[in-house]
């Protein structure tokens, strides 16, 4: 296959959302060192291999059709003031100027910026083989409509497998090849924050033409206001933000039984992921938001390639004489990725120069890899697998580019003994032993150790006559970057009960990470740079995971099964190689709304990673937050920076369970997924930034909007490190519910037809105030709620 890597394309962010899931055959997820180990540096944060379907040595003709229709819905929307309780509040607590500005409409804002998602996703494959040639295609055609207006993406797509055996079937081949092309219709993501900030005694249009007819705030020279949100409708639809993906994915894999010793397989796989991008972007001269500039008429192009080659053997034999036999791998890997971008100039409508191009962009890194493995089976009771990988990243200097990583296990199917033969009750009993070192090599630059320059954001541009130019600035490196290492112990019991009518395992973990990779805040200065990348310290995880199955029916008519897990989960800072000195606190890190630098976590050895680092709320008699006030932690009568204190709790949470049930009755089936996670936190940055007077605009010249809570706290200006704003995030979430059937072979028997209804994001159980309490980081500053969809798929098979 091929190895994808999660960066997207200009165009379209999410790599996977380029693949068709109908294609999709199995789902694996590898987790413990040893499993992953032969992927390498790869498997750093665990593998997913994705097996995509294939046809079969067969001469009939299979054909199989199915359409997905979805609509998706918006569950909810951010807490804020409506427009009756905003005039209430502007009018009891503004000035005159404030007051004046009051509208008399009364506008949802976001509810005119979401609308019902529409989907439909449609396949097609033909199946089968011709003589020594299995083959199968497939066709799919995607279009959906997304629950923020004017957002849109169509995706047409083919893929072809073909699995010829060749050579008396010493060789057998597979090839395959993937085509997608993507066309995205982007929304004015801006309209989302607008949308909660807007003032909402306003109206959707002005009633006049300026500025295309929409509500905007004047500033008195007749400009827009550059300090005030834009009506978030005029965000939308005036805005034409279109790309195009076009992506190629294809390998080819060689299997050779060696005609001198059919133990003995040689591979050979070859890859390449192709992927071009191209857009444009058109706002009209009249739009508020690029008023000044004159609108904005530019285009886009970006090329992705990934190019993977890999040879390898696999020797497999029996030593019948003593119940043995062994497996071993050896070979050799290389992958390369590129990406390019031409340099374009920014335009306006009238096709004026803004800024004129800057420097073509251009990045490249490669990874080589040398590995090998030996499985080792005694009697079907003892297993034995050594892991031992080389690889060599282009990201590192060559002084630190290698990193060895070795691994080990041990399986004892203790079931197979004779002293366990007599318990009835036991089906399955194997205990596993592992331990193994992976390297992490996935950061966000190319060429982290030598010293280069950068072109400066539009932020930093000079001024030479009437036009801008960018900047060139040197970045921030560190000559001794090396290999970020995860060393793995772990300890598993597997076991069945009752003919594995009770199954499951009990795994106990430790990862010790050192050379952690990370960025960290430097002082801006020699580098021209605020941040650099570099191994900043170590860290332990330490855990457990049972997981559990049964089958509480099972015969020719019905089949009930349940099955979940539990992980619990303790992380802790071991050691950080940045500190200024011993009385430093930590590596302030967690960016939040509120200005250049503002953090709200801090690492620190001795405590979870992400802690946040807050003030101590004091709080009044009935419950409320007293705005400034805080326990003064040294008791030198100031609060300063000295009396924040790290907050006991943290985003990671304490347990994550899983569960999941599958029924079928005859033709009917069921089923349901739920998760949950237990003992984190989140800090509402929304209610941070937004739920307190000064949003509503002061003297600005417009007002804007705040989340109710301010209702809450009567809070007049923010209170951004107050500990009052880390929530407890647990949560249950139904994630699917499902109910099909299977009608069997209809119009004259020949044409299979099943149906199936699903509901996603059924349902959510928490105590958080926000908009999800699934929130990546323990920082919220979501705006964009999560859908439900509810979907019915139909699928027929001739």
């Amino acid at each position: 296959g091929v190895p994808v890597d999660n960066g997207g394309i200009s165009g379209a962010g999410n790599p996977l959302s380029l693949l068709n899931p109908d294609d999709i055959e199995t789902f694996t997820v590898l987790k413990d060192a040893s499993a992953a180990a032969i992927y390498g540096s790869r498997a750093a944060n665990g593998v997913i291999i994705i097996t995509t379907k294939k046809g079969a040595a067969s001469n009939k003709l299979n054909v199989n059709f199915s359409t997905n229709n979805s609509i998706s819905q918006v569950t909810g929307f951010v807490d804020v003031l409506s427009a009756d309780q905003f005039r209430d509040t502007v009018t009891a607590h503004g000035n005159a100027t404030q007051i004046g500005l009051l509208g008399e409409s009364s506008t949802d804002w976001q509810k005119e910026i979401y609308q019902t998602g529409i989907s439909t996703d449609n396949n097609l494959s033909l199946s089968g083989g011709v003589k020594n040639l299995p083959y199968r295609l497939g066709l799919e055609y995607n279009h959906t409509e997304g629950i923020l207006k004017t957002s849109q993406l169509d995706r047409v797509g083919t893929t072809l497998n073909l699995s010829p055996e060749l050579l008396n079937k010493h060789l057998k081949v597979d090839a395959n090849a993937k085509y997608y092309n993507v066309q995205n219709v982007f929304a004015n993501q801006g309209a989302i924050g607008s949308a909660v900030t807007f003032d909402p005694s306003q109206t959707v249009m002005s009633g006049d033409t300026v500025y295309g007819g929409y509500f905007e705030w004047i500033s008195g020279n007749g400009n827009p206001n550059a300090l005030a949100p834009r009506n978030p409708v005029g965000l939308l639809d005036q805005r034409n933000d279109e790309s195009s993906v076009n992506r190629f994915i294809g390998n080819i894999l060689l299997d050779y039984g060696t005609h001198f010793l059919p133990d003995l397989h040689l591979f050979v796989n070859a890859g390449i992921d192709m992927a071009d991008a191209s857009g444009s972007v058109f706002v009209p001269a009249t739009a508020a938001s690029d008023f000044l500039r004159g609108g904005v008429n530019n285009v886009y192009e970006q090329s992705k390639r990934n190019r993977v080659l890999e040879t390898y053997f696999n020797y497999k034999h029996d030593l019948k004489s003593i119940k043995s036999s062994f497996d071993v791998t050896g070979g050799y890997s290389f992958q390369y990725w590129s990406t390019e971008s031409p340099a374009q100039p920014d335009l306006n409508v009238a096709g004026d120069t803004i800024t004129p191009p800057g420097i073509p962009f251009f990045t490249d890194n490669a990874l080589m890899s040398f590995y090998g493995r030996l499985n080792y089976n005694l009697a079907e009771k003892y297993l034995i697998t050594a892991t031992l990988r080389e690889d060599g990243s282009s990201r590192f200097s060559p002084d630190t580019r290698w990193g060895l990583f070795p691994s080990v296990a041990f399986a004892w199917r203790m079931s197979e003994e004779g002293f366990f033969k007599d318990i009835q009750a036991l089906s399955f009993l194997k205990l596993r032993l592992g331990w193994g070192i992976t390297g992490q090599q996935d950061i966000y630059s190319d060429y982290p150790y030598i010293a280069n320059y950068s072109e400066g954001t539009s932020t930093a541009q000079y001024l030479f006559g009437d036009t801008y130019y960018y900047v060139l600035r040197p970045d921030g490196y560190d000559p001794n970057i090396k290999w970020e290492e995860t060393m793995s112990y772990n300890v598993g019991l597997d076991f069945g009960f009752h003919n594995n009518r009770w199954n499951g395992s009990l795994d106990f973990y430790k990862k010790i990470t050192t050379d952690l990779l990370s960025v960290i805040p430097i002082p801006a200065g020699t580098n021209f740079t605020n941040q650099l990348l570099t191994n900043v310290g170590s860290m332990e995880n330490t855990g457990a995971e049972l997981t559990l199955n049964y089958v509480a029916i099972d015969n020719e008519s019905t089949t009930l099964e349940f099955g979940g897990n539990v992980t619990v989960n303790k992380n802790e800072i071991t050691k950080l190689n940045v500190l200024a000195n011993d009385d430093d606190p930590g590596i302030l890190v967690g960016g939040i709304a509120g200005g250049v630098g503002n953090t709200i976590q801090i690492q620190s050895v001795g405590f979870p990673t992400f802690t946040y680092f807050t003030y101590e709320q004091v709080y009044a008699e009935d419950g409320s937050p007293i705005e400034g006030e805080y326990v003064d932690q040294n008791g030198d009568g100031v609060i300063n920076p000295d009396d924040l204190i790290r907050f006991d709790g943290n985003p990671a949470p304490d347990m994550f369970l899983g569960f999941f049930a599958n029924y079928t009755h005859n033709k009917w089936t069921a089923g349901m997924s739920v998760r949950g996670e237990f003992g984190g936190y989140v800090y509402n940055n929304v209610n941070s930034s937004l739920g307190n007077y000064f949003n509503v605009g002061s003297t600005k010249g417009y007002l804007a909007n705040m989340t109710t809570d301010y209702l809450n706290t009567v809070f007049q200006t923010p209170q951004y490190l107050s500990d009052y704003y880390v929530e407890k995030a647990s949560y249950i979430r139904l994630d699917n519910i499902y109910v099909g059937y299977n009608f069997g072979r209809v119009i004259a028997d020949k044409v299979g037809l099943a149906l199936t209804a699903i509901v996603q994001n059924a349902l959510v159980v928490s105590s958080y105030s926000g908009l999800d309490p699934e929130v990546a980081g323990g920082i919220d500053n979501n705006f964009y709620p999560r859908p439900r969809t509810y979907g019915l798929n139909l699928n027929l098979q001739f």
